[in-house]
């Protein structure tokens, strides 16, 4: 599996247990086989389509926790990916399933998807940069990883054009991207040794929390 990066790696391995759970959740294997239900899958994006209107503004409050026009770049950058790109294959995908947007900005949040979208939103006016950046990896990166395993061991078409935008290389540069932004900006703030600050623990914390979120989004998919 890719690692991305140096500081994702670690924060992925203080929480191997609950990332596992996220990455091979069971809905993630039944995008592999094909045996997700669509109405399931159609659920969730409809569920995601809400949760990705939060995540673009928490990717926009990024931008105002920074003073570093290299920061502020990459964050406009993955912010626009995520309206313009993102966002609009969860559009089309439930276009042809005969839901309009429309419908589906009017739809009801699932108590899931609320605990999630306000924990990061919240991190993020509390906490500064680095704090943000932790509890956006675990879904940036962790749909990168799920997506070149799903690529790579899918063994039905049924969800292929899902699978393809996040094992596409458009999605895996961007998490590329992300990974260099984190570690840099843990370096500039926490320095070489960052595994040796006092702000550690608290950022391991808030990763593995927004990963063990991931997880209960999987299962609001399957419920």
């Amino acid at each position: 599996m890719t690692d991305y990066g140096k500081i994702f790696p670690l924060w992925k391995s203080s929480c191997q247990k609950e990332w596992v759970d996220y990455t091979n959740h069971d809905f993630v294997l039944a995008l592999a086989d094909g045996s997700l239900p669509r109405a399931s899958f159609i659920k969730y994006l409809i569920q995601d389509y809400l949760f990705l209107i939060h995540f673009s503004r928490a990717w926009a409050l990024a931008v105002t926790k920074t003073d570093l026009p290299e920061e502020m770049r990459l964050c406009a950058s993955v912010l626009n990916n995520l309206v313009n790109e993102e966002i609009q294959l969860h559009i089309k995908t439930c276009l042809k399933e005969g839901i309009t947007e429309s419908r589906i900005i009017q739809a009801k949040e699932t108590p899931e998807n609320i605990a999630y979208t306000r924990y990061v939103l919240d991190i993020g006016h509390r906490g500064d940069f680095i704090d943000l950046l932790a509890v956006l990896a675990p879904c940036v990166m962790g749909y990168g990883e799920i997506g070149k395993y799903l690529d790579e061991n899918s063994t039905s078409d049924q969800y292929i054009e899902w699978i393809k935008v996040y094992s596409g290389y458009e999605y895996q540069q961007s998490c590329h991207e992300t990974a260099k932004l984190i570690d840099q900006a843990i370096a500039r703030r926490l320095g070489d040794k960052a595994i040796e600050s006092l702000r550690w623990i608290k950022l391991c914390e808030e990763f593995k929390q927004a990963t063990i979120l991931e997880s209960a989004f999987w299962d609001m998919g399957l419920t």
